[in-house]
């Protein structure tokens, strides 16, 4: 596996980022069967440069905790049958990697959504790198039916690495 963390806020949290973040990546690929190595770019930043983000990519003027942009289509989340039928597309011609996507997390985000929800940094930023995972797998939340399976499939992956409220 190739993960790229770029920490660039000058915000600090008060954790090993780096180890939570390879743990919660590692257990969330485990749990959607993921048969590949895989890259992944994780880019850690403040409020104001994930606002920017969001203002060119999506038309949202307003910070949020988390990004996710995936490189990978699925027609069924976590269904990674078919990528080989496309591998020019989907993986490192050098490394045979799998390339996933990337995650951008807003650390003003991680500290503020930790003290407002009653939890520790580690678990904010856990819950934050799973659920991006999640969508890089291929869920979304944007329909009821897809927000439940998605919360459950992000509690399972928090409970199995011991990452509780």
């Amino acid at each position: 596996m190739t993960l790229n963390i770029e920490y660039e806020t000058e915000k600090k949290l008060d954790l090993p980022y780096e180890e939570i973040i390879e743990k919660v990546v590692n257990g969330s690929l485990d749990h959607e069967e993921c048969p590949y190595e895989i890259e992944l770019n994780v880019i850690l930043t403040d409020n104001e440069a994930i606002q920017e983000i969001n203002r060119e990519h999506r038309n949202i003027d307003r910070p949020t905790d988390v990004l996710s942009f995936p490189m990978v289509d699925y027609e069924v989340p976590s269904d990674f049958d078919h990528l080989e039928e496309a591998a020019d597309e989907y993986f490192n011609p050098e490394t045979g990697e799998l390339l996933l996507g990337d995650i951008v997390i807003s650390v003003d985000k991680v500290i503020s959504q930790a003290e407002e929800y009653g939890h520790s940094t580690e678990r904010e930023l856990a819950f934050l790198v799973a659920h991006s995972m999640l969508h890089l797998c291929g869920y979304d939340h944007m329909e009821e039916e897809e927000r439940i399976v998605m919360e459950e499939r992000q509690r399972q992956i928090l409970d199995k690495l011991n990452i509780t409220r």
